[in-house]
Order: structure tokens, then sequence, then C-alpha cells
């Protein structure tokens, strides 16, 4: 591999730096511990969806409560403990497809369910502060509403998406106004009846709906609200088979709408696809999880990669975690991490760029439980705060790395999101100049090291 440290000439000192092989970290470096206690919650969890309060970074998770007649309950955590969020087993009846989302507006959060108290319609309540009350009528849906997922717009304004059996089993978004719930658009847009549905909006504003349409043989078609209409983005029924458990989310880096699905065309393994603009494409390789994957859950960091949990069939149907560096789907922390095999996997960052994954548990009694991703590569405060200043970022072919010291000693590394120790080098000076133009585009890390210290920033390579 050509050299990467070059000599900013009269400016930098001369850095003397070699190509490595496989880095192996210790223990310390990565490692997926329990928030609280594992299985924290009363009785069986089913339908478990993760979400961060907006005031103070918490994590909450919702779900349908066995312990309480199979109704509501959302437990947040504390800082020390996992405490119940009003009462549980708040709904008026059993619930199913929980999803739970913390509004822009008010930062309270909010929980949609398929409620059977009111003939299986659609619910949206909020917890005030005190109760969790109803957001507009208890049941304002056509008919029994299946699926139901819940995202909020830039403005504000809550939004849920449904198997509408109102309309022919079809798609259907209603919005609250602050009055009522309407219809967005024409209720049951979708060519068939739907299953697994997930609604997003894109950086725009625009909502975004992902499902699997038996009227394209089950395969995996997203729709968009253009203001007036519903309409396909890219082809309808896009993936080459029948897709479940599909999860939908929007780069942040280049705002496009991705994918996470179970892929029946390649043995029901995890697949993740986006949208070029004009064609839906596969993210690395189809099927890249080493078994079945079910309940896929798919978010993005800040800095924009794509991770996706999962239910994993080829490590014991426990819990693995992956995402895309660029070229690979590598795992994060070890594959299969969890205690025992899971169910409803959900995966989120919270406000500080720190990767966590709530779902029911079955080596715990089938409770609730959430884990964190703690490392050195995940989670790292911004480059100012670490030490490390790193700029332009992204960059293209040069990074500019500044410390705030360099005691004797201090290692610097170009690493891979898999662990790969692509460049090593000893620094003495507080200022260093990296050509990166022969780095595929991707996301690496820097980290230096000393006998005091470990500091570690990304960067981006376009």
């Amino acid at each position: 591999m050509k050299k990467l440290f070059y000599i900013l000439a009269f400016i930098l000192p001369v850095i003397v730096c070699a190509q490595q092989n496989w880095y192996k970290s210790s223990p310390l470096d990565y490692m997926w511990t329990n928030v609280g206690n594992a299985g924290f919650s009363a009785g069986t969890a089913w339908c478990t969806s993760l979400a961060f309060s907006p005031s103070d970074g918490q994590p909450y998770v919702a779900y349908m409560d066995w312990v309480n007649y199979y109704k509501a309950t959302v437990m947040k955590f504390d800082g020390v403990n996992w405490v119940n969020v009003g009462i549980a087993g708040f709904s008026a009846g059993w619930v199913y497809w929980t999803s739970l989302a913390f509004s822009p507006s008010d930062g309270h959060p909010y929980v949609v369910f398929s409620d059977e108290e009111n003939s299986d319609k659609a619910t949206v309540m909020k917890f005030d502060g005190i109760n969790w009350v109803n957001v507009g009528n208890g049941d304002f849906s056509a008919s029994n509403a299946y699926w139901t997922s819940l995202a909020f717009s830039p403005s504000g304004q809550p939004y849920v998406v449904y198997e509408d059996f109102g309309n022919s089993r079809k798609a259907t978004v209603m919005k609250f106004d602050g009055s009522n719930w309407v219809n967005v658009g024409t209720p049951g847009f979708s060519a068939g009846f739907i299953n697994y549905t997930s609604l997003a909006f894109s950086p725009s504003g625009r909502p975004y709906v992902a499902y699997s349409d038996s009227g394209i043989f089950y395969k995996a078609s997203v729709m968009k609200f253009d203001g007036t209409n519903w309409v396909n983005v890219g082809t309808a029924g896009f993936s080459i088979g029948e897709a479940e458990f599909i999860s939908l989310a929007f780069s942040p880096f280049d705002g496009q709408p991705y994918v996470a699905y179970s892929d029946g065309g390649n043995s029901d393994k995890a697949t993740v696809m986006k949208f070029d603009g004009s064609n839906w494409i596969n993210i690395g390789n189809s099927g890249f999880s080493a078994g079945m994957a079910l309940y896929t859950s798919l978010t993005f960091s800040q800095s924009g990669e794509p991770y996706v949990a999962y239910r994993d069939g080829g490590n014991s149907y426990k819990s693995t975690v992956m995402k895309f560096d660029g070229i690979d789907w590598a795992n994060v922390g070890n594959a299969g991490f969890s205690e025992g095999s899971v169910g409803f996997t959900s995966l989120a960052f919270n406000t500080s760029g720190q990767l966590y994954l709530a779902y029911e548990d079955y080596a715990n009694s089938n409770k609730a439980t959430v884990m964190k991703y703690d490392s050195v590569f995940v989670g790292v405060k911004e480059p100012q705060e670490s030490g490390l200043l790193l700029y332009p970022n992204p960059a293209t072919d040069n990074i500019n790395i500044e410390t705030s010291a360099v005691p004797t000693k201090s290692q610097l590394s170009i690493m891979s999101p898999k662990g790969q120790r692509l460049i090593t080098c000893q620094i003495t000076e507080p200022k260093t100049q990296l050509d990166i133009s022969d780095l595929p585009s991707g996301v690496y890390f820097v980290r230096l090291t000393n006998d005091r210290t470990v500091e570690v920033g990304k960067i981006i390579k376009q």
C-alpha cells in the first residue's frame, strides 16, 4: 500500500508509517452491556419499541405487557433502574404492534397500537407528564388497523401508517392535525394488502412508507406522498423475493431512503437496499447475514453508517448487529451477543451517538432487555471534546489531525470499522496531515494512544 503520511514542507514533521496486519482489540475496546437489569419488565414483553427522550437522552421502551392483561406499558431508564412511565398497562385493552416515538414539538412520548378494546382500531396515546391520554379519538381508523407504525413530521405532527381493514387491508396513512385524525392522500393506496409497515420522513419532510405488498408477490415496495398523491419510489416490488420485517430509514449522509428486510430471495437472510435517485440497489452483498434474519431493525449513526439488528438464525437466534463499513457488512461486537434467543429487536442511537438495542429476551422469561454498545469506536464525542481535531471531515484527499498534547511514545493509527489497523506510526508533534486519497470511500477511525490516554475520532472519506 502506498504510504498515506507525507511531509507538509517546513510545517509538519517527518512521520514514518507502516502497513499493519489485522488488529485484534482487547475485550475492553468493545462490549455489549446491559442497561440496568436484563429482563426488567414485570413479565413477557412483545412488540418492543425503543426511542430516546430529547430532554434527558434516556432510553424508553414500549411493549405489549403480558402481566398487565396484554395492555401497553412504557418504561424508561432513570440512570439506575427501569421505571414505569405513568401506570403500567395504561391502554383500555390488549394491544399489538406498539410503536414509540417522541414529539419534536412538546418532547412527550407517543405510542400507537392496534387497540382490542376499540375493535382493533388504531389508537395513539401520549404521556403528558402525569397520565397517558388519547391523542384525538381513541379509535380513529375506519376499521381494524394492523402493523401500525408511528413517526413525526419535522413540524411535529404525528403520522400513522397501518394495514387498513376498512380499505381491503391496503396501506393507509393518517395524521393528527391538532384536532382530528385525517387521511393523508387516498386511504388504501397500495396495490394489494400489506404487512410489515415502516414509516419515516425524508430530510425534506415528506412521508415515506415501506411494506410487503401482496399485490406484488409480497415483495418490498416504498411509496411517498408528493403533496397530493402516494407515488412509488422507484419500481414497486423491487426486492428479488418476498420481503418480511421491513425497516425504513433515511441516511443523514446522502438523504436517500434505505430499507432492511428478511430476504425471501436469499434464504431469509438480511438484505439492505437504498434508492439512488433512479433505482433500488444493494448495499454490499444481498443476504449478508450468517443465517435467517428476523425482526430486522435499521438505523443510522450520526456520520451516516447504516446499522442493522436482527434475530440471527446463524447464531442460535440470538441478537446480532452489523454495520456497513463502505465495503462490507461487519459485526458490531460479537455475532449472537445476547444471553439467549430474542424477538422484536429495536435498534437506535442515543443523542450522544451510542448504540442501544431493545428486545424480548428469551433467556430472561421473555421479558424486555436493553443493551448498549460501549466502545472506543462508537459513541465518540466530537473531536474538539475528545482532544482530537479532524478536518475537513468528510474529506476527499487530505485530512488534518490535531491533538491538544502529544506525550512521548504516542502512536497514531488509521483503522477500518472492522478493527483492521491500516496505518500506524509514532508522532511527536501536535499537528499532522494525512493523504487519504488511496483509501476507498467509507468511514475510518483515527486512534491516538500513549501511556496515559486513548483518543479516538471518526473520519469519512468521500
